[in-house]
């Protein structure tokens, strides 16, 4: 069995993935991963970081580079939040950091970008160490982005209005979801937590009487 150091033509197959990200080389990596495992796959993909800190998939997100987290993305066992060394960012919030950095022109591919990572499963929930979540990332200007991920956040919160019967069960047993880990749960529990005082920042009377909803819902929940 091959190692995660492994070296080819020069180079272990751990920097060939970092370049193939880095290089939106889809070929690339599927050739490195040939031939490989789930297991071994999810291991290299999930835990394959640079000197930076940085993950697969920040290195993809801080470029754009589409095909290449579409390819991620379509792994098993993938993470979808996995959170860097230096500013505790989620791919999502390098996503919105490259997009703010791009000229508008670059806005409407941006925004096909994050959809499809938060279609993934990325969440917009979890803060960073500047206690900021993806959306307050966002450029002020860039209201489509914004209200995109206001979008993807009430479809999930109406989702949650419809309970499978086997959840609590789960929940008390500590389960994990599929594609997060327990420090990424952890991360969204405190987060929603640190949302019961927080001030509403929008005008908008449906946004208002949804945030009003949601915030009373919570406090039921803890009784």
């Amino acid at each position: 069995m091959a190692g995660d150091n492994e070296v080819h033509e020069g180079a272990s197959v751990k920097e060939i993935l970092i370049e193939a990200c880095r290089r939106n080389n889809t070929e690339l990596l599927t050739e490195t991963l040939e031939g490989k495992s789930e297991e071994e796959i999810a291991k290299l993909l999930n835990e394959t970081t640079t000197v930076m800190g940085n993950h697969l998939y920040h290195e993809a997100a801080s470029r754009g580079n589409y095909e290449i987290i579409d390819l991620l993305l379509d792994q098993p066992n993938f993470e979808c939040d996995p959170v860097n060394r230096q500013e505790g960012d989620t791919p999502l919030h390098t996503a919105i950091r490259w997009i703010n950095s791009e000229p508008p022109a670059q806005r409407e591919f941006g925004s096909a970008l994050v959809d499809m990572m938060l279609e993934a499963g990325s969440s917009t929930r979890i803060r960073n160490r500047a206690r900021l979540t993806p959306s307050q990332l966002v450029d002020p200007s860039n209201a489509a982005l914004r209200e995109l991920i206001q979008r993807h956040e009430y479809a999930n919160l109406n989702a949650g209005d419809f309970v499978e019967v086997s959840e609590p069960r789960a929940a008390a047993h500590g389960a994990v979801p599929a594609g997060k880990s327990a420090a990424v749960v952890r991360q969204e529990q405190q987060a929603e937590e640190s949302d019961d005082d927080a001030e509403f920042s929008g005008s908008d009377d449906e946004e208002r009487a949804e945030w009003e909803r949601r915030r009373k819902e919570r406090r039921a929940r803890k009784g």
